[in-house]
This record gives structure tokens, C-alpha cells and sequence, in this order.
């Protein structure tokens, strides 16, 4: 019995190992098939994603070779598109050649036919020659058979004589000339080559016509160009000048010859620099507004002056225009400030004469007005501004003296007079017209300079301020009629070598002294 229950727990125990075993086998076989199919699923997963990544490649592949077919077609199309141009500037070019090589050869053509003509013109001219030096041989040797004398003498008598003759002729000439018209046509050209500068308005030189603004920084150089050069033409279209934007550090440049304009113009960017604010819209407001003020600063001065001059009030357009001539310039001189002088010279002369000094001091005051008219008016500046003041209700008296003061009209009175001896005292009187020292002292000894190196000078002196050239010569070298000559000679040496004020005399001096002892 205990055998059979040994038995049957053997059975038992090894019935129960098969089925763990055949269980585990099962299980085992599950859990494998399970990896398997998760195995397949991760394949199946990665081979869909590599589909897909093939996929996405391969339409930028496409994409990209589209794109870069696409840009070497455009590329080759512009390619051609210059070659052509090229071929196209080629044909011209050879067009063009071939035209001028074909003028050539009929200029040369043309040339050669010249030449020829030429060349028998000069055979001719060449046997003509030769007739007539053959028969001036022949009528030399005729004239000495006849007077005895040789050819040569005859030829230098005669040159001596004529020598002689035009020497002597020359010399009354000259001096004749020179009485007329000594000291005077210098100093008339200078005045109407001034006056017209002064006068004309439109482009001149750079140093007479530009001021110059000092900017904070560079970069307000842009921002006064602005956004494509909107704001710098506004600024030129309102003012009427011209802006310079160079190399030029921290500044900007104005170039007008008006000088109202362009005081006006540079009291405007001035205004704008400090605002900041540059747009169109600002600069035309801006403008407007010194505008507005340089003419009440023309008015203004324009009655201080009349206030200097000790006259009663005038016609405020006559005072507008006169206040104009602070801002004119004639050889660095204030025309403002040289028609005051003037005004008080007038005065004074008439006061010694007698006459109106309120009547000269006004004449003196106006004589320039003209000065400040613009270049559209033609004429000289003293009819300019007489036919001014007559059409704004002056009296005749200083209309013909303002008129008259430099004789293009006939003087119908004294204050003509006058101003004319005001006007040149204004203008020459030292210090009138700026000159450096240094400028000075160079035109003195440049005069002199010029009258050493002639021959026979044993002294020179530049004086009188440089207005007058003494020059002292050996009378045993040098005759009366060399001195005149020397004289005519170094003036023109002086107008065409050196740049002065006014004129200059030049005086030759020829002294003998005869010194003899009684014993």
C-alpha cells in the first residue's frame, strides 16, 4: 500500500513536472512569437519611415534640380543676352570704324591733291622769285651806276633816318596820348568790370559767392541730403543758392552770388542744424520765416542809415534798397559803410562852398543805390539808380546827382560834382581796401624790381602807398626820348605782370647837372 502510494506520488510528481514543462515550453514558444510579430511590426514601422524619408529626398531632389535647372537656364539666357549686346556694340564699333576709315581716305585723298597743288604753287613761286631777285639785282646795280652809292650805304641811311623820324614821331605821339588820356582808362575799366560782378547775380567765382555753415557732426551731412536728395533740393528750390556737400569736415558750403540770398540761406541751415528737425515741410517754414526777417533787418538798416547820414525819413522803398548795400562789397570795402563816408564828405564840401549840406548828404548817400539792383536792369549803375529814385519821387537835383557822378550824364548841378570827388576820396583813402601787410610790402618791391632792370635806371622808389613809381636814370645814358619810352615800357611791364588797386603813376626822372667852380 505504501509502495502504491510511493507509486503514485512518483507518477504524480512527474505528471505535474511534464505539464510545468510542457507549460513553460508554451509559454516560452508565446513569449517568442510575440517578440517576432513586435520584431515585424518595428520592421514593417522603419521600412514605411525609410519609404517616406526616399520619398521626401526624392522630391527635393527634384525640387532642387528643378530650381537649379531653372537658374542655369537664366543664367545661360542672360549669358547670351550680354554676348549679344557685346556683338551687337562690336558691329557698331566696327560700323563706326570703317565709317571714319572711309573719311580718312578721302581726307587723305583730298590731301594728297592739296599737296600737289602745293608743291606746284611752290615751283612756281620758286621761279617768280628768282625773276624778281633778278630784277632787283638788276635795278640795284642800276641805282648804284646812277647815284654813286653802294646799296648798303643807301640801305642804312635810309633806315637811319627813318629810325630817326619814328623815334620822333613816337615820341610827340605818345606824349600826346598820354595828356589826353594819363591816369584814366585803367582805372574805368576797373570800375565797370567791378561794378558788372558786383551787379550780376548769377554763378561766380567761389571766393565772392559762398559761406560756409558749421555742422555738429559728419552725420548731419546725410540728414541734410535726406532720403535721395528730397531735402537738400528743397532747400536749394527755397533759397535760390546752391549747397555744396564735400569732403570738408564738419561743413557745409552755400554758393550764391546774391548775398541776400545767400545770407539768407545761411541764416536758414543754421536754424535747421540747431533744430535737428530737416524735412521739406520745416525747410520751406524755416525759410519763409528768415525771409520775413531779413527783411525787416534791410529795413532796419537801411533807416540807421539814414538816421547816420542826419536826413529826414525817405521813401521806405528807397530805404529797403538802400539797406541791400550792407551785404555788397566793392574791393572788400562796405558799399553801406563807403555811401555813408561819402554822404559826410559830401556835407562837409558843401558846407565850405556854401551850399545844401542836407541836400549833398542826401545825394552822397544814394549815389550807390544802383549797386544793389539786380542784373536784369541794364545800364551803369549810376543811370540804374537815378531812374530808381526818380520813379519814387526824388527830386531832379539828386536824381542827375546820382546819375552824374561817374559822367555818363552831363552834371546839371554841384552835388554831382560832389559825390564824384566824395566817392573817389571814399575809395582811395589808405585803408579803405584791405591788403595784407605782407601783400603790401611784395607790390613795392615788385615795383621797383621792375625799373632796376632796365638799363641806364640808377634808382628806383615805389610811393605814395605804392600809387606812384619814381624812377631816376643816368642822363648820360639815357636821352629824353629813352625816358618817355622807359616810362610807356614799365607802365605796361606793371598792368600786364602785377595785380594792384586803382593806378599807379610812373615818373621818369632825367636830371644833368653842370657844375663849374669861378676861381
Amino acid at each position: 500500500m505504501a509502495y502504491e502510494t510511493a507509486v503514485a506520488v512518483l507518477v504524480g510528481i512527474g505528471a505535474g513536472g511534464m505539464i510545468g514543462y510542457v507549460m513553460y515550453r508554451s509559454r516560452e514558444r508565446a513569449l517568442l512569437a510575440e517578440s517576432r510579430a513586435r520584431e515585424r511590426e518595428k520592421a514593417d514601422e522603419l521600412r514605411r519611415e525609410t519609404d517616406g524619408v526616399r520619398s521626401r529626398m526624392e522630391a527635393e531632389t527634384r525640387d532642387e534640380a528643378a530650381r537649379l535647372r531653372t537658374e542655369l537656364e537664366r543664367a545661360a539666357g542672360e549669358r547670351q543676352r550680354r554676348l549679344d549686346e557685346a556683338e551687337e556694340r562690336v558691329r557698331e564699333r566696327e560700323a563706326t570704324v570703317n565709317r571714319q576709315l572711309d573719311r580718312f581716305a578721302i581726307q587723305e585723298t583730298e590731301l594728297r591733291t592739296r599737296s600737289e597743288a602745293v608743291d606746284q604753287l611752290r615751283v612756281d613761286l620758286g621761279r617768280e622769285k628768282a625773276e624778281a631777285l633778278r630784277l632787283v639785282q638788276e635795278r640795284k646795280l642800276e641805282l648804284e651806276r646812277i647815284g654813286q652809292v653802294s646799296a648798303e650805304d643807301a640801305r642804312q641811311q635810309l633806315l637811319r633816318q627813318v629810325e630817326q623820324d619814328t623815334a620822333r614821331d613816337a615820341a610827340e605821339l605818345s606824349r600826346h596820348i598820354l595828356d589826353n588820356a594819363r591816369n584814366g582808362a585803367e582805372e574805368q575799366a576797373r570800375r565797370i568790370l567791378s561794378i558788372a560782378l558786383q551787379r550780376y547775380a548769377g554763378r561766380h567765382t567761389f571766393e565772392t559767392s559762398t559761406a560756409t555753415v558749421a555742422l555738429p557732426g559728419d552725420d548731419m551731412k546725410g540728414r541734410i541730403i535726406g532720403r535721395d536728395g528730397r531735402n537738400i533740393r528743397a532747400f536749394e528750390a527755397a533759397t535760390g543758392v546752391t549747397v555744396l556737400v564735400d569732403d570738408t569736415p564738419n561743413a557745409v558750403v552755400l554758393s550764391g552770388f546774391d548775398p541776400v540770398r545767400r545770407e539768407a540761406a545761411r541764416l536758414a541751415m543754421e536754424r535747421l542744424v540747431i533744430d535737428g528737425r530737416i524735412h521739406p515741410a520745416r525747410i520751406e517754414e524755416v525759410v519763409a520765416g528768415v525771409n520775413e526777417e531779413m527783411e525787416t533787418f534791410i529795413l532796419k538798416t537801411g533807416e540807421e542809415a539814414v538816421y547816420k547820414a542826419s536826413l529826414p525819413p525817405m521813401n521806405p522803398e528807397v530805404v529797403r534798397v538802400l539797406g541791400r548795400l550792407h551785404f555788397r562789397h566793392s574791393f572788400s570795402q562796405n558799399v553801406l559803410q563807403h555811401s555813408l563816408e561819402v554822404a559826410h564828405l559830401c556835407g562837409l564840401m558843401a558846407s565850405e562852398l556854401g551850399d545844401d549840406p542836407v541836400m549833398a548828404r542826401r545825394a552822397g548817400l544814394l549815389h550807390d543805390i544802383g549797386k544793389a539792383m539786380s542784373h536784369e536792369l541794364e545800364g551803369p549803375h549810376a543811370i540804374v539808380g537815378g531812374d530808381f529814385l526818380r520813379r519814387n519821387g526824388e527830386g531832379a537835383a539828386i536824381v542827375n546827382a546820382v546819375a552824374s557822378h561817374h559822367e555818363e550824364v552831363p552834371h546839371e548841378n554841384i552835388f554831382g560834382i560832389l559825390v564824384a570827388a566824395a566817392d573817389a576820396i571814399s575809395a582811395s583813402r589808405p585803408g579803405s581796401r584791405s591788403e595784407s601787410m605782407t601783400t603790401y610790402l611784395q607790390r613795392l618791391h615788385n615795383l621797383e624790381q621792375i625799373a632796376l632792370e632796365y638799363p641806364g635806371v640808377e634808382r628806383a622808389f615805389a610811393v605814395q602807398a605804392g600809387r606812384e613809381l619814381r624812377v631816376v636814370v643816368r642822363p648820360e645814358q639815357v636821352d629824353d626820348q629813352e625816358s618817355l619810352k622807359m616810362a610807356r615800357e614799365i607802365a605796361r611791364r606793371v598792368e600786364d605782370q602785377m595785380q594792384y588797386p586803382g593806378q599807379i603813376r610812373i615818373t621818369v626822372i632825367r636830371e644833368t647837372r653842370c657844375v663849374e667852380f669861378a676861381k
